[in-house]
């Protein structure tokens, strides 16, 4: 959904900051500083975006040829990185339950070689799960049911219901836990799902996608994540799609109108093409800039270059910068940008996870004196903003087919172009859907109650640091506020004949005021941190 919005401030805030607030799908320039792998091998060449009978010419969606790999080449899901979580939001006095990929994992931190492990999350002498477990005292991973521990390599340690002069069970390679891949880059946990021994040095051969702008001290560093109850391939070809923008997501985000206004949510037409398509996924091009699909889980916008606040104060009424015309700059302007940045993780069939962080290097005190969890109010309230759609909209979709996408799909425009470009990746490399190996059928869990889809609670904030600390504060200073205006009234009814009268009313006042902020805020923790309604038709 080129949805998400860099930062979520205040439109109080100065001009500098609010190009933040706006979809990638406007601002884009030429930027060339990701290196990617994609194949350069050429083979047979694809005329149109779209060629199905039930679409339209292909001069109509787009004219760009369309480079693909060799027919029998096939993408290997289980020979990818996949990122788990970001480092920020792991807490290392515990083990986190995760699931990637269709695999329950257990993620924790070894304090003893200092670094992230990913194990299955499953004990070797009764499968339970790890991640119910603790750290014991000594570093290793303690399974609480009956206590065996493990090493960061997955050896079990202790039995104690071994005999300690009896034969050393706890050495046997049954005993042992299943240890997958693991390394940190740009600040998240990064696994490789597959446990076989020559994959033990596998980061010396492949390494996850780099991302420099999140090791750069230059910039930003916020970010957010949020499981998704739809699919991987729904996820992706949303945050490719700039044309819902306007409509899903009216009057959340901020975004400059044409002069040419169609209608009052401001949708125009878009100019895009995929110019190519390899094995390893491909990037688009468009007026603005560009972006890239790296596979199987990074899509990395480019965003255009800002040279001065003046630039971003006339994009932000919609009006051409100096950059987009390529007037020259004085060399002595630092180049302000801001990058958009989706990791888009498969969970199992109808569930995925996102990663998102917009870099940028201008306006950088804004994120150091104001909260994460500010930041995701709005940010969450974008994804609520179409999720029951999209959820819906995944069914209808399985229930024709995925690899059917072209016969049930009617997309005329060239706005479409990424979307028809990953359901063409998706189809050439690997039959028209993810690979879930032996583990799943394609079948989608059934739709819950509105109010549990768009949960907040379990799906943010339990896995975000910074608004699981808020949500306790608040639902504290809700308490401590209900417990002064009980207390306030209480004084008030046994000292009532030795208060004076204006001292009896200043009290019940501040007892009422201060109950009322308290069912305020209760409104306000339910409605950021559980469930926040989204109805399209009153929004006007």
């Amino acid at each position: 959904m080129e949805a998400l919005t860099a930062s979520s401030f205040n439109p109080s805030l100065n001009h500098r900051v609010q190009l933040i607030k706006f979809k990638p799908m406007l601002y884009f320039s030429q930027f060339n500083t990701i290196p990617t792998s994609f194949s350069s091998s050429k083979s047979k060449i694809y005329a149109a975006l779209s060629s199905s009978s039930s679409s339209p010419p292909s001069s109509v969606v787009s004219s760009a040829e369309i480079e693909t790999e060799k027919e029998d080449e096939k993408f290997d899901w289980f020979s990818q990185w996949y990122p788990v979580m970001p480092e920020c939001d792991l807490d290392k006095r515990a083990p986190h339950a995760k699931r990637v990929l269709g695999l329950d994992l257990v993620v924790w931190w070894d304090r003893n070689e200092n670094s992230w492990k990913v194990f299955d999350d499953m004990c070797p002498h009764r499968l339970a799960p790890l991640s119910e477990g603790r750290v014991d005292q000594w570093g290793r991973l303690q399974c609480v049911y009956h206590g065996w521990c493990f090493n960061g390599s997955g050896d079990c340690k202790f039995i104690p219901q071994a005999p300690p002069d009896g034969p050393p069970v706890h050495t046997f390679k049954k005993a042992c836990v299943n240890v997958y891949p693991s390394t940190v880059q740009n600040g998240i946990v990064w696994f490789w799902p597959n446990t076989e021994p020559q994959c033990n040095d596998i980061i010396m051969k492949k390494k996850p996608p780099y991302i420099p702008e999140l090791d750069d001290p230059s910039y930003t560093k916020t970010i957010g994540n949020r499981d998704l109850p739809y699919g991987y391939e729904v996820l992706i070809e949303n945050l490719m799609d700039p044309a819902h923008v306007p409509y899903a997501h009216y009057k959340i985000m901020r975004i400059p109108q044409s002069k040419v206004k169609l209608d009052k949510e401001g949708g125009v037409p878009i100019e895009m093409s995929v110019p190519n398509i390899g094995l390893n996924g491909f990037s688009s091009k468009r007026e603005w800039g560009g972006s890239k699909f790296m596979a199987p889980c990074v899509y990395y916008a480019f965003p255009e270059l800002v040279t001065d606040e003046s630039s971003i104060a006339d994009q932000s009424k919609g009006l051409v910068s100096s950059t987009r015309n390529n007037e020259e700059q004085p060399s002595h302007v630092a180049k302000q940008r801001v990058v958009l940045i989706f990791i888009c993780i498969p969970v199992s069939p109808g569930k995925s996870r996102v990663i998102w962080t917009f870099p940028r290097n201008f306006a950088v005190w804004i994120d150091r004196i104001v909260p994460r969890w500010i930041f995701h109010l709005n940010q969450n309230l974008i994804l609520d903003s179409d999720l029951n759609l999209l959820h819906l909209e995944e069914r209808k979709i399985m229930a024709v087919g995925p690899s059917n996408w072209q016969r049930a799909f009617f997309v005329p425009t060239k706005s479409d172009a990424n979307v028809i470009a990953f359901r063409k990746w998706l189809n050439k490399y690997s039959g028209g859907q993810l690979n879930w190996g032996e583990k799943f059928s394609q079948t989608l869990p059934p739709t819950p109650p509105k109010d549990q889809l768009m949960d907040r609670y379990w799906t943010h904030v339990v896995n975000c640091q910074s608004c699981n600390i808020a949500y306790k504060a608040l639902n504290g200073l809700e308490l401590v506020l209900q417990v002064i205006s009980i207390v306030s009234l209480g004084f008030v009814a046994t000292t009532k004949d030795q208060l004076p009268t204006p001292s009896r009313i200043a009290l019940v006042t501040m007892a009422i005021l201060l109950f009322a902020a308290s069912r305020w805020l209760s409104h306000f923790i339910y409605k950021h941190f559980h469930f926040h309604d989204y109805n399209h038709a009153l929004v006007q």
